[in-house]
């Protein structure tokens, strides 16, 4: 069903009712994917659920804006690390370290929600002014939210903790390396969808590059084309690729 509503989206012009309506249709639809990545993170509690929705929102927002069609592979799949990739950014910047009042807190949500729109829509970074004219907020309280994400979490690792074995000990013992294997896995995982959003041909030339391990000047003759070419189309690939990272990331 959102396959119609995405054709139809394709060749509407942005920014007139008939694309904003079409957009909406489409946010609504696949709210649910919302929902369902969200609950992977109900242990964090009910109080911030809904903070949790209203981001996930944000990456249901940019997975519809960047979708294509052509590129035949299912929205969900698509969607999904965009939508998890927002929770998980959320959570690492919004863990609060001083006491901000819960008004902030939310106007942060919103202020993260209507830049993205306004960046959609105009193309740009928002000014505060513009913000503030979508939020009805005057452009201090837009200043004012953006400021109350510094209030991190902290803790000093000199604190002490018990333990049942040696009485205590310091935080800082149990802090480990960093396990870079564990982030490669979190690499692939996000980067499976991408890589089958691709067309054919461009998979081919991942596979080759990176799996088969030829070089640019053997991919042009597997594919008949020249090294130069090869090199403009792995480039423009994994441009793609890698924006699609940032973004989910």
């Amino acid at each position: 069903m959102s396959g119609l509503f995405f054709a139809r989206l394709a060749v509407l012009e942005e920014g007139t009712p008939e694309y904003s309506d079409t957009r909406n249709t489409l946010i609504e639809m696949n709210m649910s994917l919302v929902r369902y990545a969200a609950g992977r993170f109900r242990s964090r509690g009910a109080e911030q659920m809904e903070d949790i929705v209203q981001v996930g929102m944000i990456g249901l927002i940019k997975a519809i804006d960047r979708f294509e069609l052509a590129r035949e592979v299912e929205f969900t799949s698509f969607a999904i690390p965009y939508i998890v990739g927002e929770i998980k950014r959320f959570f690492r910047d919004t863990t609060w370290a001083v006491h901000v009042p819960r008004r902030l807190q939310e106007a942060r949500v919103q202020l993260a929600r209507a830049g993205e729109e306004l960046r959609s829509r105009l193309g740009r970074t928002p000014t505060d002014k513009e913000l503030a004219e979508l939020m009805s907020l005057s452009e201090d309280e837009v200043r004012e939210a953006r400021l109350a994400s510094n209030g991190y979490n902290s803790a000093s690792l000199d604190a002490a903790l018990s333990t049942s074995e040696d009485g205590e000990t310091a935080l800082a013992d149990f802090i480990g390396t960093d396990d870079h294997a564990l982030e490669l896995v979190e690499d692939f995982h996000a980067l499976a969808p991408m890589i089958a959003a691709l067309d054919e041909r461009d998979r081919k030339i991942i596979h080759m590059r990176f799996v088969d391990e030829l070089t640019q000047a053997q991919i042009g003759e597997h594919l008949g084309v020249s090294q130069m070419h090869v090199s403009r189309l792995l480039s423009r690939c994994l441009a793609r690729l890698r924006e699609g990272m940032l973004t989910t990331g």
